[in-house]
């Protein structure tokens, strides 16, 4: 019998899932928007932004690793790196949204700038959640459901319907015996 710490994790349905990313990755991101916003009272904002998108990127994948895609564990280093790409486009995607304020607003307010960065936030998340549920994390998921499915091994003697091959005492073939074309 299987104990409960060597069972793999069941991987959630879709709608847990986007629940459960929401939950992590939304709250992640709630936080990062304020210290984004705090940071950038001291540092340009795009540095800001890259400081805690990296420092959120690494939290958030964690989170997801171990609750919202079930994996098994702690994120590999590849998973990451995966991670770290689809964080590095909702980068652009947020700079992009801020630079479009900027330049339609001469001097936005601090609500004005977190309604803009949230919404391009949450824009990015939905493909962020897309990459990460069937790229990222998909292998682990699928690793682990190809372990499951593994047929049961035969038994050690099989009835044997057919004779066993007989032995000649021929010579080897050549290459134009084993292959006509050559």
């Amino acid at each position: 019998m299987e104990t409960a710490q060597h069972r793999q994790p069941v991987a959630p349905g879709a709608f847990a899932a986007f629940a459960r990313f929401v939950l992590c990755g939304g709250g992640v991101g709630l936080a990062s928007s304020f210290a984004v916003a705090a940071l950038a009272s001291r540092i340009p904002w795009a540095l800001a932004n890259a400081v805690i998108t990296v420092a959120s990127t690494l939290l958030a994948t964690e989170l997801h690793a171990r609750f919202t895609f079930a994996a098994g564990g702690r994120a590999t280093w590849r998973q990451h790196a995966q991670s770290a790409g689809s964080a590095a486009a909702a980068y652009v995607v947020t700079c992009a949204a801020m630079s479009v304020l900027h330049l339609l607003t001469a001097a936005p307010g601090t609500v004005l700038e977190q309604v803009v960065y949230l919404s391009a936030s949450a824009l990015a998340g939905v493909a962020r959640f897309a990459m990460l549920r069937l790229v990222v994390f998909a292998r682990e998921r699928s690793r682990a459901t190809a372990t499951a499915r593994t047929p049961l091994p035969l038994p050690a003697t099989l009835p044997t319907a057919v004779p066993a091959p007989v032995a000649r005492a021929t010579a080897p073939a050549g290459p134009a015996a084993l292959c006509p074309a050559a």
